[in-house]
């Protein structure tokens, strides 16, 4: 029972035994100030209206949207509202797993899919935090530079397997996609261990 509607998603579903809520984005969407409030909303809605149920975050979004109506309205303000809120579900008992299922790039991506007690990721998933051109002019490292250390670093190269080698990415899906949401909701303890996976 999941509806889209300009290009958020929301509803229910069932994972095995379980009903869980299902919030998120479609159609590779910018996450202007009005997408983002809608997902904010959308969370305190599943708080208000079934407490403790588990939230299954998709993920599919190009980023913050990039206008100049946007930056005045705050969009930073708005995105960190939408954290806050995934931040109290967390603290009110429910389990959040995001699953990056298109595009996952920078801040929507951040203040979404990554705030989850597991983050995983389809394995035809794209996920980027900033791509190498952008990153080489803010950082003034030529993309050459960038682009060899990418071949060798994880921090440096975009990518599913990337983001799972930094311990970013909890898991990476493929084949029964339900059985692998029933064993995150299954999976023990909230505790986040990305730095250490990322060690490992």
């Amino acid at each position: 029972a999941v509806v889209c509607e300009n290009d958020v998603l929301s509803g229910s579903a069932r994972a095995g035994a379980r009903e869980i809520a299902v919030i998120g984005c479609a159609n590779q969407v910018y996450i202007g100030v009005e997408l983002a409030l809608a997902l904010a909303r959308a969370v305190l809605d599943v708080l208000r209206n079934h407490p403790g149920r588990p939230i299954l975050l998709m993920i599919d979004t190009l980023g913050q949207r990039l206008s100049r109506r946007d930056e005045l309205l705050g969009i930073n303000g708005y995105l960190a509202h939408l954290a806050q809120c995934l931040e109290l579900a967390r603290t009110r008992g429910h389990r959040l797993i995001s699953l990056a299922y298109g595009e996952a790039v920078s801040g929507g991506f951040l203040a979404s899919g990554m705030l989850a007690d597991i983050t995983c990721a389809l394995h035809v998933a794209r996920i980027q935090v900033m791509n190498l051109p952008a990153m080489a002019r803010i950082t003034r490292i030529p993309l050459e530079r960038l682009e060899a250390l990418s071949r060798t670093s994880p921090v440096f190269a975009p990518g599913v397997e990337n983001f799972s080698r930094l311990g970013g990415i909890r898991a990476i899906w493929s084949g029964e996609l339900a059985a692998h949401l029933v064993a995150a909701l299954e999976a023990s303890g909230t505790e986040d261990n990305r730095r250490a996976l990322g060690r490992e």
